[in-house]
């Protein structure tokens, strides 16, 4: 049997990063991918998503819902229980368990100390299981945290601070940009430094120059000029600045890693066609061709082993395969090396460490794993603006509002980003296909269509193209409160079709969290106004009402809740290893040659979007392996 230097699971952003680092420096490297190996190229993957109905980010990926033929139903969603390496999908969200991956824990809603909370909400952000992992259809922003997010604790008096320095962070954030790729100028991310205290070390430039910004977002820009808001007022009337900064993107501008130019495809989410857009395979391939890494795909990791000097000693697995009649047939082995990381996912590896040595647990000392489970909640909004923005051109998104993402009012309520969406109202109400739909059978779903008009021919045509070309929307994106009780534990009964326990979700929102929803609904409907669009943005009553899955009420207005696929959490980084799972370096507290890495180590959510971050901590991980090794 093989004994190597390091043994990865999982194929992801941080795993395929960490193999590379290790593999330039000559160690030996086994990954552990449970899901597919990566094609011969992307045609297949692009078939799917252009093919499926459903345009969620998992669409071109296995394992993939029916279509309607030989007569079943349309979208039947593949039975957890019978795939070996399951998923959770946008599709799923609210499920049974016969239709979700993720088992939801469904108590009602409760209310805390602090103030109003929800309970019982369906976990609505999901993930891939396949070589690539959910790089596959990320949407490439790559934007940096701010000194505060790494300080909650010690600034605002609110949740832990990180083990890490920003100065620190800061210089690996660099090399996270040169390995993945990014487009962006210091010089337009310049006036954040005033208004959140992003900087950059000295001459710092980025290894491409920016993708230029859509005409939505010059549009948003013009409109809203200098604007100042009060967003808590009348308790806090504190105002803070309003304004458009352009985001630094994870594709390319120029040609970078013999990849293309991005050629303005919209569909970033779920899939660059071209691999404009970086995604962990570009690394994976990079690693493999060190010629010290060997990656074992369709291998589920379902055993840390310790010994008993909780000494990591082995990973068991099962190989895979799907026989006739989609039978799935199995056999397993073990991964022996000198160190262990887990790289599979925040929720796989929580699961992986809570099933591990006799469901017993491994890492698990301070209770954390599993715990303070996070996303980057979302509230969304749109509008119709007072002349053509000619959305659908360039990437999905190309600039945000990212004044707001720090202040003195994160001692009381969450911080969010503001994205601004470049593909009018699909993410919205499922555009253009509603809308369509409204004026050609009398129908207002959209509510762009109140006098229930049937249009057809040139009429239909020159209606939908007013509508369409002035379409846009806002999404804000909150850095989540961490909560001990949102976790993931093993299901005792449910599992998959290796017969291993699903994850069961316990999940919520909190007062500070909340009240964020507040303040952001504030803010959106202001740009709207002062831009002259008019808002379309929904109350969910009759939803609230119904009791439909995802839906909650607070301070009189009903939102839907949507996750940003962040998610983040469950084996918490922090110096105290009585309240935390790894230590700065991301390895275990117990565990001395264990590293867990990836967003699960994040103590809190902050202001970014975590796939810069993720990368920048793991190559410190790769680097405090190598001083170990």
């Amino acid at each position: 049997m093989t004994t190597y230097d390091v043994v990865i699971v999982g194929a992801g952003v941080a795993g395929n990063l960490m193999a590379l680092e290790l593999g330039k420096a000559g160690k030996k490297v086994l990954i552990l991918e449970a899901g597919l190996g990566v094609p011969d190229n992307r045609a297949g993957y692009m078939d799917n998503f252009y093919l499926s109905l459903a345009k969620t980010p998992e669409s071109p990926y296995p394992p993939l819902p029916g279509n309607g033929a030989g007569g079943k139903p349309l979208f039947p969603l593949p039975d957890p229980a019978t795939e070996a390496a399951p998923r959770a999908t946008v599709l799923m969200i609210g499920k049974k368990p016969d239709q979700s991956y993720l088992v939801q824990d469904t108590h009602g809603s409760v209310s805390n100390p602090q103030g109003t909370a929800v309970r019982g909400l369906p976990f609505a952000s999901t993930y891939e299981r396949v070589a690539g992992g959910t790089g596959w259809h990320w949407l490439g922003t790559s934007l940096r945290l701010v000194p505060h997010d790494l300080t909650m604790q010690s600034t605002y008096h609110q949740f832990t601070d990180w083990p890490v320095a920003y100065d620190e962070l800061s210089q690996l954030y660099g090399e996270a940009e040169a390995a993945i790729g990014v487009s962006a100028s210091v010089a337009q991310q310049a006036p954040l430094e005033s208004a959140i205290g992003l900087t950059y070390p000295p001459g710092y430039a980025y290894p491409m120059g920016p993708i230029p910004t859509s005409m939505v977002d010059q549009a948003v820009s013009t409109g809203i000029g200098t604007m100042m808001i009060a967003p808590d007022a009348p308790a806090h009337p504190e105002q803070y600045p309003v304004f458009v900064t352009p985001t630094p993107a994870g594709r390319n501008s120029e040609p970078y890693q013999d990849r293309r130019v991005c050629a303005g495809n919209t569909n970033c989410i779920p899939i660059c066609p071209i691999q404009a857009k970086w995604d962990p395979t570009v690394t994976l391939g990079a690693a493999l061709d060190t010629g010290n890494v060997t990656i074992l795909n369709q291998a589920v990791a379902v055993d840390v082993k310790v010994d008993a000097q909780n000494h990591v000693v082995g990973i068991d697995y099962l190989s895979w395969t799907k026989g006739e009649g989609g039978k799935i047939q199995s056999k397993p082995g073990t991964a022996i090396g000198t160190t262990y990381v887990l790289a599979a996912h925040a929720i796989e590896n929580a699961k992986l460490l809570l099933m591990s040595n006799g469901k017993q647990g491994v890492a698990n000392r301070s209770d954390q794993v599993g715990r303070n489970l996070m996303d980057h909640v979302l509230y969304l909004s749109w509008a119709l603006s007072d002349k053509p923005l000619f959305g659908y051109r360039g990437p999905l998104s190309t600039a945000g509002i990212e004044s707001l993402r720090d202040g003195a009012f994160r001692s009381f309520r969450a911080a969010f980003r503001m994205e601004i969406g470049n593909e009018g109202w699909n993410f919205a109400i499922g555009d253009p296909y509603t809308s369509a739909t409204d004026f050609i059978n009398g129908l207002n779903f959209s509510g762009q269509n109140a006098g229930n008009q049937r249009l057809g021919g040139l009429a239909l045509v020159q209606k939908l193209n007013e509508i369409y070309t002035r379409q846009f929307r806002i999404a804000c994106l909150f850095d989540q409160a961490p909560q001990p009780d949102n976790r993931i534990t093993l299901d005792p009964t449910l599992t998959d079709g290796l017969g291993l326990p699903r994850p069961k979700i316990a999940y919520g929102l909190d007062d500070y969290t909340l009240q964020g929803f507040k303040a952001a609904r504030t803010v959106c409907s202001a740009i709207y106004r002062e831009m002259g669009a008019t808002e379309f943005t929904t109350d969910q009553a009759k939803s609230v009402a119904d009791h439909v899955p995802g839906f909650f009420a607070f301070d009189g207005f009903n939102y839907q809740l949507y996750g940003a696929g962040h998610i983040m959490g469950t084996h918490r980084m922090g110096t105290d290893p009585d309240t935390s799972v790894v230590d700065g370096n991301q390895r275990s507290h117990d565990c001395e040659n264990l590293w867990i890495v990836g967003s699960g180590s994040f103590p809190t959510v902050g202001t970014a979007n975590p796939t810069l971050t993720i990368a920048a901590l793991a190559i410190k991980s790769a680097r405090d392996i190598l001083s170990k090794l």
